[in-house]
């Protein structure tokens, strides 16, 4: 008869079967053998910490993670409940050296061990910067880095992303403030573990939601910001929900994560990184007091420009003024021109004087000189033959020209009417009157016939002493006195 003890305690603490030599020993069920190793296994390694590569990772629908742990020569299964799988600070994927802890158990189910994974963090910080490089080069592949644009100058309301109870929101509203006084909207998020990619993922797509001219207005900039630390206290920013929707943002995005050192794809993604949340305010708006420097610089610079011309026209002006001769310079040449032209005429004048004495001396006009003269002029005057024709036919022709103009002045003459009844109105000075409103403002009239003249009183003027008569008196001729002009 053998008799079996199903836990003893052999020299390696394990599962001891203890047989003797028979067959007629009890069997072992599967279950119980595979309770009995599950037992052994938990109680022998209820926590180990284990350093590896992940292998498989595939997250089920329950939520539960499910991936191999490997080195260079062994696999062990490992899976992560759902609780502490959401609670990772880091997306596990394939190829990432970590480590971690939990504790070893069998799953009677398939025959295997494996480890139960309740914590799990990246194996160093040179695994994680591996990791980073390797998720900057796949984005980068993706084309969700390099699309810069251009951030507005002077944005009049701005987002910021980050922690309500920190000192970077402090810090930036304080610089914003001094700066540039701009409206700021935060969103609360959290900077730092389980969930905090998801909430800066949604508060960036949030924003970029918000419509134009609506209740809450749209920030015209974005600014996502979280002060310094370590990779791990910074790697939500590195995780792919915060860096598609920095990329994707239709509102321009300052990357404020960490110090002057730290790097994060976000930085990648964003349209502009600042070195700090204090240098991103600072990125974000212009210094109030250095713009209205400038726009008085350039008002001062805008009246100079205008009234530059002016100042080069008066200063032409002036110069060509210089350059213009004055009335006595005008006049100089003139006034030479003149007195040289009096000095040649006083000598001129002198000279003919002299000439026309010296001709005058030569002359010597003496008796016989004068005598010999008219001697030659009588000679010449016999010479020419004035027969009667030649003297009598002018006379004639110019006889006849004045006997017609004669017998047109007489036609012609104002008293020559009178001879055929017409009389001659006159005013007391003796000129003629034409009209009868004239006649009526005299006080006299004198009406002339061919034999005399009379007077008359006006009937609508006022009755005045008669005037003297004066009788008309012609000019007496000389005797033989025609009235013809003399031809000779």
């Amino acid at each position: 008869m053998a008799s079996t003890t199903p836990f003893g305690d052999g020299e390696d603490g394990g599962l001891v079967a203890a047989s003797r030599t028979g067959d007629n020993a009890a069997p072992f069920t599967i279950t119980e053998i595979s309770q009995a190793l599950k037992r052994t296994v938990e109680d022998q390694f209820g926590f180990v910490r284990l350093r590896g590569e992940l292998s498989g990772v595939k997250r089920a629908a329950s939520g539960h993670l499910y991936m191999s742990l490997k080195d260079e020569s062994s696999v062990l299964d490992a899976v992560m409940w759902r609780g502490q799988a959401d609670r990772l600070p880091f997306r596990p994927e394939d190829g990432v050296e970590v480590v971690a802890s939990g504790k070893l158990t069998t799953f009677p189910g398939r025959s295997k061990y494996q480890i139960v994974v309740e914590r799990m963090e990246i194996a160093g910080e040179g695994a994680l910067l591996a990791l980073l490089e390797k998720n900057r080069k796949r984005f980068e592949a993706e084309g969700l880095f390099g699309n810069v644009r251009r951030l507005p100058f002077a944005p009049r309301v701005i987002g910021v992303v980050t922690s309500p109870t920190g000192a970077v929101i402090r810090d930036i509203l304080h610089r914003l403030a001094d700066r540039f006084p701009t409206h700021v909207l935060v969103w609360p998020v959290l900077v730092q573990g389980n969930g905090a990619a998801e909430q800066v993922a949604s508060a960036v797509r949030g924003f970029g939601a918000l419509e134009k001219g609506g209740a809450i207005p749209r920030p015209d900039l974005l600014i996502v910001a979280r002060g310094g630390g370590s990779i791990e206290d910074l790697w939500a920013f590195n995780e792919e929900a915060v860096v598609r929707a920095v990329a994707e943002s239709p509102i321009p995005v300052i990357s404020a994560v960490g110090h002057e050192t730290d790097t994060t794809l976000c930085d990648f993604a964003a349209d502009k990184r600042a070195p700090t949340p204090t240098a991103a305010a600072e990125i974000a708006v212009p210094v109030l007091r250095e713009l209205a420097a400038t726009v008085d610089d350039l008002a001062l610079r805008q009246r100079k420009v205008v009234l530059r011309p002016v100042e080069l026209g008066r200063e032409r002006l002036a110069a060509r003024a210089q350059r213009l001769p004055n009335a006595e310079q005008l006049l100089q040449p003139h006034t030479q021109r003149l007195d040289d032209l009096g000095e040649r005429l006083r000598r001129g004048l002198v000279d003919r004087a002299a000439k026309g004495r010296e001709r005058l001396a030569q002359a010597r006009l003496w008796p016989a000189i004068l005598r010999g003269t008219l001697r030659e002029a009588g000679q010449r005057l016999q010479g020419v033959r004035l027969t009667p024709a030649l003297v009598q036919r002018p006379m004639a022709e110019r006889k006849q020209r004045l006997d017609a103009l004669a017998r047109l002045a007489e036609q012609l003459h104002p008293e020559k009417p009178l001879s055929r009844g017409y009389a001659m109105v006159l005013d007391t000075a003796g000129s003629a009157i034409t009209s009868a409103a004239k006649a009526q403002a005299e006080s006299l009239l004198a009406i002339k016939f061919a034999d005399g003249e009379v007077n008359a009183v006006p009937s609508d003027a006022p009755r005045s002493p008669k005037r003297a008569q004066k009788p008309t008196q012609k000019p007496s001729r000389p005797p033989g006195d025609s009235g013809q002009p003399k031809l000779l």
